[in-house]
């Protein structure tokens, strides 16, 4: 059986975490997709092409755990506009998305672009100070040497970037579901996304 959970929205929004659960209560592989951005943009950091670094992507390399830093995402942003690069990455997602067993992607583009059939689709948001507030204290607490303002700057930044951008922009897919996490716990957020997804289900499972 092949089923697809697409799970798309912003930076620190909750998608990764609401994601991993999803993907672990279900028994679904599950793909973080912005890690093959970050794998690009890592190779770009060290002087390789967007292009070339996307080709040449092997699924060791999103094993790699540097993939976090916050120079990294940045770098992740950018490479990420550049249409070239998203094509040389569709067909890795796809492929992934239809694999027996079912699967959960997280990213911007899911249910927009990479999986429009997909079974679910869920947009995970919040607003940005919100998300900033989150992103600040899991960079502080890796040590990192951020303010509360830079870190707002770079969330608010990057999802400019994220939904502007020519190439598949982010945004909710017509058939997604929003899901708000501003004021709700991760595990009312979890409940609420297992509960979508559990209603979508084949009987049989």
């Amino acid at each position: 059986m092949s089923f697809t959970v697409a799970i798309d929205g912003p930076a620190a929004a909750g998608k990764g975490t609401i994601s991993k659960a999803v993907a672990a209560h279900f028994g679904f592989a599950h793909l973080d997709t912005g890690l093959l951005y970050r794998a690009v943009g890592r190779r770009t950091l060290e002087g390789f092409g967007a292009l070339e670094a996307a080709q040449a992507l092997t699924a060791e390399e999103l094993e790699q755990g540097d993939l976090r830093t916050a120079e990294i995402a940045q770098a992740a942003s950018k490479v990420a506009v550049i249409p070239e690069v998203r094509a040389a990455l569709v067909d890795f997602q796809r492929a992934f998305a239809r694999r027996s067993g079912g699967a959960v992607l997280d990213g911007r583009d899911i249910g927009t672009v990479i999986c429009p059939n997909a079974e679910v689709k869920l947009f995970v948001t919040a607003s940005p100070e919100v998300r900033a507030e989150r992103r600040f204290l899991e960079l502080s607490a890796k040590g990192a040497d951020v303010t509360r303002e830079q870190v707002l700057a770079d969330v608010k930044e990057r999802d400019a970037r994220d939904a502007e951008r020519s190439a598949a922009p982010m945004k909710p897919a017509e058939d997604a579901v929003r899901l708000d996490t501003t004021d709700l716990s991760i595990e009312a957020a979890l409940a609420k996304a297992l509960e979508l997804i559990s209603a979508k289900l084949p009987a049989t499972r």
